[in-house]
């Protein structure tokens, strides 16, 4: 191991919608916390989430580029049965 501490490489856009995912998260890592939705149906299918991160900026407030970005997954609904 070198030290050199690298970024988790996230899922491919493509294997995010096999789950039936469409949304992801984005949160701001840099300074604000804040976050917003986005539906990401346009963005190509061998992107990794993790390419965008670095890109991203999910809010006007802060002006600060470098996000998180994570799959919107449906909330569990445990203790209902069907």
């Amino acid at each position: 191991m070198t030290g050199i501490r690298t970024h988790e490489q996230k899922i491919t856009f493509s294997e995010m919608r096999a789950f039936g995912v469409r949304d992801v998260l984005i949160y701001c890592v840099v300074r604000c916390s804040r976050h917003i939705e986005v539906n990401a149906d346009d963005w190509p299918e061998n992107v990794r989430l993790s390419d965008v991160s670095s890109r991203a900026s999910p809010v006007h407030a802060c002006g600060k580029k470098g996000a998180d970005v994570r799959p919107k997954f449906s909330q569990a609904k445990m203790g209902v049965r069907s």
